[in-house]
């Protein structure tokens, strides 16, 4: 077991993490909580955390990529991904096993070079064919039961974060991150 500031994982997943050069997340429920809040007028709204943001510029310095493949098309996801500096952004997909083969061929990876975190049944598919596999701690059970690695965080209150963390201490950078903000 590896030891981590959010608790200890196997040797085995600290291994896989080393090895990842690119990061998948779904949007709804990992970056955010889940809840969309719809006005009057239309107007949708969804709360991103600040600490989530911070973990995705860290791994971007270092190298890693980041992408995101979401189910639903939205201009808040687009304006905060790109603030982020993801360039990746793949929204309205329902199939996105066909997305994240796309993804693979473009970049010239392998699935053991790529980490999907989501939280339902349609990030499955993803979730089984990459490298590492991970669930939101308040993902849906047969997620949780498929997953890799499950974080001790909840979806949109850091767990995007936490990962992040795991790739920045499997690299020796933890404690590197100072200075850098969200």
């Amino acid at each position: 077991m590896i030891t981590t500031p959010y608790g200890e994982i196997s040797a085995e997943n600290y291994q896989r993490a080393e090895k990842i050069k690119l990061l998948i997340c779904d949007v709804d429920g990992v970056f955010s909580d889940g809840r969309i809040y719809l006005g009057n007028q239309g107007e949708e709204l969804k709360a991103f955390h600040t600490k989530d943001g911070f973990g995705i510029k860290a791994v971007l310095t270092l190298g890693l990529d980041v992408a995101i493949i979401t189910g639903r098309q939205s201009k808040i996801v687009e304006n905060r991904m790109k603030v982020l500096g993801v360039t990746h952004i793949f929204q309205g997909q329902e199939d996105k096993l066909s997305v994240y083969q796309s993804l693979l061929a473009a970049l010239k990876l392998n699935a053991q070079e790529v980490a999907y975190i989501g939280d339902d049944v349609v990030d499955l598919p993803v979730i089984e064919a990459c490298g590492l596999g991970i669930a939101v701690n308040d993902a849906h059970p047969l997620v949780l039961q498929s997953a890799d690695l499950i974080t001790r965080t909840k979806g949109g209150f850091g767990a995007v974060r936490e990962i992040c963390d795991l790739f920045l201490q499997s690299r020796q950078q933890l404690n590197n991150t100072q200075g850098k903000s969200e």
